[in-house]
């Protein structure tokens, strides 16, 4: 079993099992690009749970989970860790039960280890007012940390396993000198030299482990570091006014250095093998949420709408079929006057002002007139679920009457930090990606792996509302631009706003 651990500061090779120490000190930092945790809203039956899961950065290690209730009073839940597909997710182990506050009846708390590298989900189970039932989130488990030893506890443990060698040779030496030795009788030279030899071979010997261990474990480490979770390599060019996409993993034994993913490794989303972000930097200043088609078996390619010229950071959403999602990244820039082409049906942009210009307010003007509003709460704070809440107004002040779906959903969001270290392409539901979250509900349901991944769960035939919520929580500290598409009649329409998070 490989640790995600390295130890770091004098005298710590002399304790290789003090990676335990290191496991209790973990620190987060994983999800969609920088995003650890899984917010989800789930609605089962008469249940409603708001679903926080604190996923380890190390594999294996245990996920935090957390849980909000309301609608229909909950007496009792359950959760169980299950792989998200194959045989293992139909039999699922013994549950374990959470704990309710007791401050508040409606907030339970639990944890599980997740054992191992893939697609998991959470299974929870209800027990309550209106009956049982249970119901799937799912986890992407993935190691992407190598932790390092605290330097005082590195002191300490290389100050022991000091004390330990000299009593390893203290040992040595004193039964040699003194073990056959008649009560009494102080030892001759004789044998006090032979004790001399044994400690001196002793400590070579306790050295010689010492350092073999270090060497061992420093070998461990290295590999568990190369095996460490790494996204999938984005590779965008631009021929005329064409945008092609390739995503594949740098191999030095490929012959053209390049191990290429087919369009079939990827389940659709939404209706869309990829859903594109491209953000021009620094300054965030144009956005456009853009679906690139599959071209053939491999890449995939669109023609690119009138974008201004600059660098733009690229996100790439797209989903395995295990259910296991990923972010690719890349950056390309766009010349001038490269494309004249409109948008796309189910496209999105927008160009809001640029950082520099100071933070966007909770009220966001939009191009035909309407406006888009943030309910944004007095204080963010970094590590903290939230349901952030949008509402469309039309011309004239009013919350839009015209709503319809876009892309299945009444929203998208995406979250991204102004350093481009974080962004997360989120829904209304949460930030677990839509196939996968089908996988975990057929999975729930006992009916296997679900190979149509072109609908959308969750949606029902139910009028979509103007107003939307979005379950997330800011990983770190900082200033955030958000971006929020809502479509009214053929109009996706794209918000913008800035947090700046505590």
């Amino acid at each position: 079993m490989r640790t995600g651990f390295r130890f770091q500061g004098p005298g710590l090779r002399v304790v290789l099992l003090a990676w335990l120490a290191v496991f209790c000190s973990a620190a987060p930092a994983w999800a969609h690009i920088g995003n650890k945790d899984v917010f989800e809203q789930v609605n089962v039956g008469p249940y409603t749970l708001f679903v926080t899961i604190r996923t380890p950065t190390v594999i294996p290690g245990v996920a935090i989970i957390e849980v909000r209730s309301s609608g229909a009073p909950i007496d009792s839940l359950t959760i169980t860790p299950l792989l998200l597909t194959g045989e293992a997710s139909k039999h699922p182990p013994t549950p374990d039960a959470m704990k309710r506050s007791k401050d508040d009846p409606q907030f339970f708390t639990g944890s599980l280890w997740l054992m191992g590298t893939g697609s998991w989900q959470v299974r929870f189970g209800i027990q309550g007012a209106a009956g049982p039932e249970a119901t799937s989130v799912p986890v992407a488990a993935a190691a992407t940390a190598l932790l390092h030893m605290q330097r005082p506890m590195g002191i300490m443990l290389g100050v022991l396993g000091f004390v330990l060698v000299l009593g390893i040779v203290g040992i040595v030496s004193g039964a040699v000198r003194e073990s056959r030795l008649q009560p009494g009788l102080a030892p001759d030279a004789n044998r006090r030299q032979k004790a001399l030899a044994a400690g001196a071979f002793a400590l070579v010997l306790a050295v010689a482990a010492v350092y073999l261990g270090g060497k061992w474990w420093n070998v461990e480490a290295a590999d568990y570091a190369e095996e460490m979770h790494k996204n999938s390599e984005l590779k965008p060019t631009i021929t005329g006014s064409t945008l092609n996409l390739h995503l594949g993993d740098p191999d030095k034994d490929a012959p053209n250095g390049w191990l290429e993913v087919t369009n079939s490794q990827l389940l659709l989303d939404h209706g869309h093998l990829m859903h594109l972000y491209a953000i021009r930097s620094p300054e965030m200043d144009a956005v456009f949420h853009l679906h690139p088609e599959p071209t053939g078996d491999k890449g995939l390619a669109m023609t690119l709408p009138a974008m201004p010229p600059g660098t733009y950071k690229l996100y790439g959403d797209v989903v395995f079929p295990s259910g296991f999602p990923e972010t690719e990244t890349a950056t390309i820039t766009i010349p001038a006057n490269v494309s004249t082409a409109p948008l796309g049906s189910e496209d999105a942009s927008a160009t809001p002002a640029p950082l520099s210009a100071g933070e966007l307010g909770p009220t966001y003007k939009l191009p035909d007139g309407y406006t888009m509003v943030w309910n944004k709460p007095a204080s963010i704070t970094a590590s903290t679920p939230y349901a952030f809440q949008f509402t469309l107004l039309d011309a004239s002040g009013l919350p839009a009457s015209d709503m319809q779906p876009y892309l299945g959903m009444a929203g998208h969001a995406a979250f991204v930090k102004t350093d481009g270290t974080t962004f997360a392409h989120t829904h209304p539901e949460g930030s677990a990606a839509m196939p996968a979250m089908m996988l975990a509900d057929a999975s729930t349901m006992s009916t296997g792996d679900m190979h149509d991944m072109s609908g959308m769960a969750g949606m029902n035939n139910d009028p979509i509302k103007p107003t939307v919520d979005f379950p997330y929580g800011f990983p770190s500290s900082g200033r955030y631009r958000i971006f929020i598409q809502m479509k009214h009649g053929s109009t996706v329409e794209t918000g913008v706003f800035d947090a700046e998070v505590k």
